[in-house]
């Protein structure tokens, strides 16, 4: 398991939302490319960066943010938030995103992430933010009925690279991950899982360790408030002291 640092972008500032509500904002830097080199300074192999203005609109507006980020630091840069047309992958891997994370179009254009699976093997990550199992879209405002573990065997199905399972009751709380829910998505699935909300303490990444088979945690709020240690999480899943 790696531990991948978040960051999270709205107005080209590096933020965190409270359970994905787009009005309870915390802006923790004005600068989010001297975020990301302190990251890979700390150990970092992977930075998870969301678009949040392109996840609650469907047209990004933190390209320039993005590409900085991406010519600023060596390793590798996942991006999600409002990737709904290919333009917005042709773009993104024209500037040297290594993978690409969709989401609402999951649900709501399947054919559309059948042929981007197809067309780019091995880089598309799946989205999927659950609230109590079920899928939650547009910027998590909209909770629908589907079910996250069937969406996430479908998704298997059809080529796609790895799921990254957000709760979104838990993101930016602190309060822990779901592990439960998240052992239900991994022990579903055999391509890779990444876990996201609520992993604040280094007991946390402990915990997660314990699942067999998930591929990584993100951490957000965490990392900023200082109530989880990077370069501690980064050296516990590692084994070095």
């Amino acid at each position: 398991m790696i531990v991948i640092p978040a960051i999270d972008l709205k107005d080209g500032k590096c933020v965190r939302l409270f359970q994905g509500k787009k009005h309870e904002v915390t802006t923790y830097s004005n600068d989010p490319t001297s975020v990301a080199r302190l990251w890979e300074a700390y150990g970092a192999k992977l930075i998870h960066i969301v678009d949040l203005d392109g996840a609650f609109t469907g047209s990004q507006a933190n390209l320039d943010a993005i590409t900085k980020i991406r010519q600023a630091v060596k390793v590798k840069v996942q991006v999600g938030g409002g990737i709904r047309k290919i333009g917005n992958l042709i773009k993104l891997f024209s500037l040297g995103i290594d993978r690409v994370i969709i989401g609402t179009a999951a649900i709501e254009d399947p054919q559309f992430v059948t042929e981007v699976c197809s067309k780019y093997p091995g880089k598309i990550l799946i989205g999927i933010d659950a609230k109590e199992g079920k899928i939650a879209i547009r910027g998590w405002e909209e909770v629908t009925s589907f079910d996250a573990k069937e969406l996430a065997q479908r998704l298997e199905v059809v080529g796609a690279a790895g799921i990254i399972y957000t709760d979104i009751a838990r993101d930016g709380t602190l309060w822990g991950p779901n592990i439960e829910e998240i052992k239900t998505i991994v022990k579903a699935v055999n391509i890779p899982v990444i876990a996201a909300g609520g992993v604040s303490r280094i007991e946390d990444i402990q915990n997660l360790m314990q699942i067999k088979k998930l591929w990584g945690a993100i951490s957000g709020k965490a990392i900023y408030s200082g109530s989880l240690d990077l370069k501690e999480a980064i050296k516990t899943v590692s084994g070095k002291k």
